[in-house]
């Protein structure tokens, strides 16, 4: 059993006690419900695509942490020139536990 969701603009494929990274959720709360979701295949293989979402679809699922992802570097050079910039970032993502299916 799986879904497909969609959080902040991106499309995740979910599955329940799936651990995922998201962009930083703003929410408080320690649990998320996910309303839009895209495409639900059950246990017994039946499909339901949504136009855009299934409705009466929710998953529901809990914020384990805020935290930052991998060091991204960013490096720019024009060659003969001298020109040479170093930059980096480190994205703000929440690692999320999907739960049940409803």
């Amino acid at each position: 059993m799986y879904a497909i969701v969609k959080i902040g603009g991106h499309q995740y494929k979910v599955a329940e006690d799936q651990n995922i990274f998201v962009n930083r959720l703003t929410s408080d709360d320690e649990s998320v419900t996910l309303d839009e979701v895209l495409l639900v295949k059950d246990a017994d293989g039946k499909i339901k695509v949504g136009k855009p979402t299934v409705k009466g679809a929710k998953i529901e699922a809990k914020i384990i942490e805020n935290l930052k992802a991998d060091k991204v570097i960013v490096f720019k050079k024009k060659r003969r020139k001298g020109y040479r910039v170093k930059n980096g970032h480190r994205q703000a993502i929440t690692q999320l536990q999907i739960g049940k299916f409803s």
